[in-house]
């Protein structure tokens, strides 16, 4: 943490005269060479957690306290004992692990730093699994856990993320170069089932908004019965190229990727339905040019292939069934918003009857709820008003269930139990025995088990392995080291609209000392700062323990508050935000005196980062220095899909673009600003950091850059992070 940690602190504190701190910080010198060399102490944690339909092992990804390099491992639920099944060394013999520039990108992508396995996946019987590394494919069948190569010495530019497993499990899809393949796991014969007709054209892979913006990384499906596959053509003929070269390295070529800017050419997507036997295709008709985007698809057991697309300004969209013999559909619901609809998480889902599905809909401020789509067209909500849900989970259906990630309280996430058949009835899993924090589970296929994952709001999180009942069976062991840290935070509400907002306080703390206050910022939609962990705050806890106080407020654009909250920031990314956080501010100051309204610093990173820059360009009278990191200065340099749907498509959104970047107060900088930027970054290009240093520049203003040569959007190097 060092470049962005102790050079923040060095401009807050120049500025503002703190009282020095002592050499030795009470949370011991070493604790930022920890940090990074651990992941922030998420090194050795379970990860990629996955259940078999026979319930009878719990598989998961854990690596060493620091060693990052991930292995397989099983969690028997009847003994509690634990096993290392497989090693990335063992697949390869000893030899090292290569990173292709898609895997690389897969990552980046998925925001995953580990090594080693990063990913496997199980048959629907439960009968073998798959594991794709270091550009190789590997099976192994359970429970013996025999592994072979599958593909060798054909399977070179394997794209990790376009290798599956088909239903029942004879039959292995994969990616190479663009061109989708099947490969016969008895025989070995491997025959092509959709090839690029020219230079831009992919099949079977997800293009960069669905990856990045969508959570979709998948780009073909199979059917349930393994005899076809639905499968994503793209063209990207015509999207802007940018490129990322490597200043500390100018004989390298630079590395081009197809990126779309708001107003620009998307990639062209179009779905096909191919036999997996091999054969001509029949393609799915839908109104490509009213909807453009594909976010979702499904091909469930029981019920029809369905797709839900929608429109380039993100305000309309549409649920359709595909006829595969035809490649004609058939509207289910439609969907429209005068600011933008939100990508639902788990839906739809279609329930036994193949009649039937559940849904995730926006009716007003007391959702999003969880519906159920009646075959007569009509729906149902499940969910009470005021439980807002996040993602549909699981569905037992033997127990007319539904399990979802929802919360009643916006700092807090927990799993709750839907009753199918008796609207408004539901329960969180943990209600005999309630934590207040955030909760995830993984469920096997018949809900017969789950991991349910629980991050209290004081204290480590547990990996608790329960049966349908909710009977602790077991946990799976964390190997992470331990930060000697536990924070010491304040979760609190500010002003009419009960702003969620944590204060983290030196753990020495002396009352009548008042302190200089950091703004550790976000402030972008999609996403919360103010969660009921204290172990999410363990760098706020580092930072207040060298003589501040740590703050950050949610504001207007954030999830969690209902439909008006969230969508105040259409049009306009920064005034709402900086309404909110100045006010918040003003108002903690006043309600704690240790404050000091006088020395408030602003830091952020991505959206955070715009907003530290703005902070201290739109308010000076509050933000006394700011730490600017990945700044997104210029949003038409941003994607598409993000862009588009919170500040419209350009030209006609032209004036939400001036309003809204950095650029447009630049000249006016008079306080300290230091910047730091990735010169490898293909999330926000190192090109925005770039804009705003000319403009800088020009105007001749005083200001700080800190350029982390090869570095990408996540700075995951130790002597980086540092």
């Amino acid at each position: 943490m060092r470049p962005f940690g102790i050079r923040a602190l060095a401009l807050v504190c120049g500025l503002a005269a703190v009282q020095s701190v002592s050499a030795e910080p009470a949370t011991g010198s070493d604790f930022l060479d920890r940090y990074a060399a651990t992941r922030g102490f998420r090194s050795g944690t379970p990860a990629s957690i996955a259940i078999p339909r026979d319930a009878n092992e719990v598989l998961f990804l854990r690596s060493g306290a620091r060693d990052r390099v991930q292995s397989l491992w099983s969690f028997d639920p009847l003994t509690g004992s634990e096993r290392e099944l497989l090693t990335g060394a063992q697949l390869l013999g000893g030899a090292d692990e290569t990173l292709s520039p898609e895997e690389r990108a897969r990552r980046e992508r998925l925001r995953m730093t580990a090594r080693g396995l990063s990913s496997f996946e199980l048959s629907k019987d439960g009968r073998r699994l798959l594991l794709p590394y270091s550009g190789r494919l590997f099976v192994a069948e359970r429970p013996s856990y025999r592994v072979r190569e599958v593909g060798a010495g054909g399977t070179a530019g394997v794209a990790a993320d376009g290798a599956h497993l088909s239903p029942d499990g004879t039959q292995l899809s994969l990616v190479r170069a663009g061109e989708l393949r099947v490969l016969d796991l008895a025989s070995g014969a491997e025959r092509s089932i959709a090839k690029p007709e020219s230079a831009g054209v992919t099949y079977g892979l997800a293009e960069f908004v669905a990856q990045e913006e969508m959570d979709r990384f998948d780009g073909y499906w199979w059917s349930p019965d393994s005899k076809w596959l639905a499968v994503q053509r793209s063209d990207d003929a015509g999207v802007e190229r940018l490129r990322i070269m490597d200043p500390s390295n100018p004989t390298k070529a630079p590395e081009e990727n197809p990126y779309p800017r708001p107003g620009s050419r998307n990639v062209d997507v179009r779905l096909a339905i191919y036999p997996a036997a091999g054969g001509a295709p029949v393609w799915v008709q839908w109104d490509r040019e009213a909807f453009p985007y594909l976010c979702r698809v499904r091909w469930p057991e029981a019920g029809p292939l369905t797709i839900y697309v929608m429109d380039r300004r993100q305000q309309q969209a549409s649920l359709l069934s595909v006829d595969p013999a035809t490649g004609q559909t058939t509207p289910l619901l439609g969907e429209r918003d005068a600011a933008w609809i939100n990508l639902p998480a788990g839906a739809p889902e279609w329930l036994a009857d193949g009649r039937s599905m559940l849904w995730i809909s926006e009716h007003d401020d007391t959702g999003p709820a969880l519906d159920l789509q009646l075959p007569d067209a009509t729906s149902r909500r499940l969910t009470p008003p005021g439980l807002r849900v996040r993602a549909l989970l699981a569905v037992d259906a033997a127990r007319a269930t539904a399990y979802v990630s929802a919360s009643d309280e916006p700092s807090e996430t927990h799993v709750w139990a839907v009753d199918l058949k008796k609207p408004w009835k539901a329960r969180r899993v943990d209600a005999s025995a309630p934590v207040r924090g955030l909760e995830s589970a993984v469920f096997s296929p018949t809900c017969a088990l789950r991991v349910r994952t629980v991050t209290p709001e004081q204290g480590a999180t547990r990996w608790r392995v329960e049966g349908a009942d909710g009977k602790l069976l077991g946990e799976l062991r964390s190997v992470a080291e331990d930060a000697g840290i536990e924070p010491v935070v304040e979760w609190t509400n500010i002003g009419p609209d009960s702003l969620r907002a944590f204060i983290v306080r030196p753990r020495d703390f002396q009352p009548g000392r008042r302190y200089p206050v950091i703004d550790w910022a976000y402030a972008g939609p999609h996403s919360q700062r103010v969660v009921r962990s204290n172990r999410r705050y363990l760098l706020e806890q580092w930072l207040a323990d060298q003589g501040f106080i740590v703050v950050t407020v949610d504001g207007r654009g954030t999830p969690g508050r209902g439909r008006t909250f969230e969508r105040a920031i259409r049009g306009d990314f920064i005034g709402p935000a900086l309404a909110d956080h100045t006010r918040a501010l003003k108002s903690l100051c006043a309600r704690y005196p240790e404050m000091d309204a006088g020395r408030v610093g602003a830091f952020g990173w991505s959206f955070g980062g715009y907003y530290a820059a703005q902070a201290v360009l739109h308010a000076p009278e509050t933000y006394r220095a700011s730490v600017a990191g990945a700044p997104v200065v210029d949003w038409r340099d941003y994607d598409t899909f993000y862009t588009e749907r919170y500040v419209g498509v350009p030209p006609q959104d032209s004036a939400a673009y001036a309003r809204s970047s950095v650029l447009a107060k630049a000249a006016t900088l008079a306080r300290p600003l230091l910047v730091i930027h990735g010169t490898a970054d293909d999330n926000v290009y190192f090109v925005h950091s770039l804009k705003l240093a000319d403009a800088l520049n020009k105007a001749n203003r005083a200001w700080e850059f800190l350029p982390l040569p090869g570095q990408t959007h996540v700075v995951s190097a130790p002597e980086q992070v540092r």
